[in-house]
């Protein structure tokens, strides 16, 4: 994003910010915005600041909302007001000072309980010099914290943006494994790989094998990489009549250049008629 846009991202947050807090808390976090000596009152200001703000669910009004959801935050009102002032407060971190800011940010990540952490992994599309991150992001993946994997994995911009594939697949991967809302991971689709795509298909084989469900949502990250052996296994799947996974194969295939399997879907009549008339997407599996 831009460095304009996201100057009007954060002035939107702030607003909501004040909406949803007191005056007294107001003139404590702007006190520590002007303070020349940030870096080293962070750390205090952070984990004060939710006796200062409460921790009631932010409230948002219309106008602030649609200008969120046009820049891509709209999922911020689903916060708690501690969360949302916790973000803006290290989105206002903008030293030129890479490592001064790094130091500073990461101590509070080595340090975080459950919120906290949550928080900070919330902040990541915010934070001034995203490269410095990635490292801090990959590591948070092997968390075993659910609510600390869905600031990561759910609604948040940054892994797509920023991670390599192999800590992109990773992610991927254990929000399967974790079970984790598939739908909200960002740029999914974009981040498509074959590599990912073959560990998925080893995972669903894994599943069926010790009598588990798969969760539909994954085959719409193997579709475009149908070949013969996917093609074997996809034929496997669709014979355990799992309806809500029969059609999201079907829907998979329909999205790849694999012939044979696309002749093999269109014998199902169900699948082809569903293909056919358009009802099937990845939303309504």
């Amino acid at each position: 994003m831009r460095d304009d846009n996201m100057k009007a991202v954060k002035e939107i947050i702030w607003s909501v910010v004040k909406n949803n807090i007191s005056l007294e808390a107001e003139k404590w976090l702007e006190d520590f915005m002007q303070s020349p000596d940030q870096p080293a009152q962070l750390a205090k200001t952070f984990v004060m600041l939710p006796r200062k703000t409460g921790k009631l669910s932010v409230a948002i009004n219309d106008d602030q909302q649609k200008a969120l959801d046009t820049a891509g935050f709209g999922y911020i009102r689903n916060w708690t007001i501690d969360r949302l002032s916790r973000v803006w407060l290290l989105a206002g971190m903008e030293l030129e000072n890479k490592e001064l800011l790094f130091s500073g940010i990461d101590r509070l990540f080595l340090s975080a309980e459950v919120n906290e952490a949550v928080a900070l992994y919330s902040a990541l599309p915010f934070l001034a010099h995203p490269e410095i991150w990635v490292k801090r992001c990959a590591e948070g993946i092997r968390s075993n914290i659910g609510s600390v994997l869905e600031a990561i994995m759910e609604n948040n911009p940054y892994p797509p943006a920023n991670l390599d594939e192999a800590a992109w697949n990773q992610l991927v991967l254990k929000a399967f494994f974790t079970e984790k809302n598939i739908k909200n991971i960002v740029d999914l689709d974009e981040r498509a790989n074959v590599q990912l795509a073959l560990t998925l298909v080893d995972y669903a084989k894994e599943r069926w094998a010790a009598g588990r469900e798969v969760n539909p949502q994954l085959w719409r990250l193997v579709g475009k990489f149908i070949n013969a052996e996917i093609f074997e296994d996809l034929k496997t799947s669709l014979q355990r009549y799992d309806q809500a996974e029969q059609r999201a194969i079907a829907l998979a295939v329909a999205g790849s250049d694999y012939q044979p399997a696309k002749d093999y879907i269109n014998t199902f009549p169900e699948l082809k008629l569903a293909l056919a008339d358009g009802s099937l997407n990845w939303d309504s599996i």
